[in-house]
């Protein structure tokens, strides 16, 4: 079985100016560094044909969210209900960016979402709090060590859940057993 770990990061905004594309940007460029390579990105802004098959073919996701009105945004309650058993027996991580929250009521609400889909969301997540202050023009991190150590710890989790649920939906297909 190939041991890679095939990871989705998806995009939770299709605002035009979206400060989600220097999350992402971010992210990515950590993820570079991580040994996940097998990587692909779907993005509501593309209006992807195949999402369903992309999300199924995941082992993984790392959902990049805004909070918007205490909320997350629709474009992302849309990609999300496209799909149902795409998303059983996998593992959710989240980045998350806002105001003075950070985005952390959008990802509690995500929690309960991801919950009814039979997913696993992670407890440990990145979230940046008035995130424009947090990055430069260039997109960098002005003071990136603690959002490095955060994510670092984060995908360590997902790495083991993806791992182990791959490895049981091997053994025993959840769409057998989910209701």
């Amino acid at each position: 079985m190939n041991k890679d770990i095939r990871l989705a990061i998806i995009y939770g905004s299709d605002r035009e100016g979206r400060f989600c594309d220097t999350v992402v940007d971010w992210l990515a460029a950590q993820l570079e560094h991580s040994g996940l390579t097998q990587l692909s990105f779907i993005d509501p802004v593309d209006r992807i044909t195949d999402a369903r098959g992309r999300l199924d073919a995941a082992d993984a996701f790392i959902v990049v969210t805004p909070e918007y009105n205490h909320g997350y945004p629709a474009p992302l309650k849309a990609l999300i209900d496209s799909a149902k058993a795409e998303w059983q027996a996998k593992p959710v991580a989240f980045v998350s960016y806002g105001g003075i929250s950070g985005g952390s009521r959008a990802v509690e609400q995500l929690r309960q979402v991801f919950a009814e889909l039979h997913s696993v969301t992670l407890r440990d997540s990145v979230g940046f709090i008035n995130a424009w202050e947090q990055f430069d023009s260039s997109g960098n991190l002005r003071e990136p060590s603690r959002a490095e150590r955060t994510l670092a710890r984060m995908l360590a989790h997902l790495r083991w859940w993806a791992t182990a649920l791959r490895e049981a939906r091997g053994k025993s297909p959840y769409r057998e057993i989910a209701a």
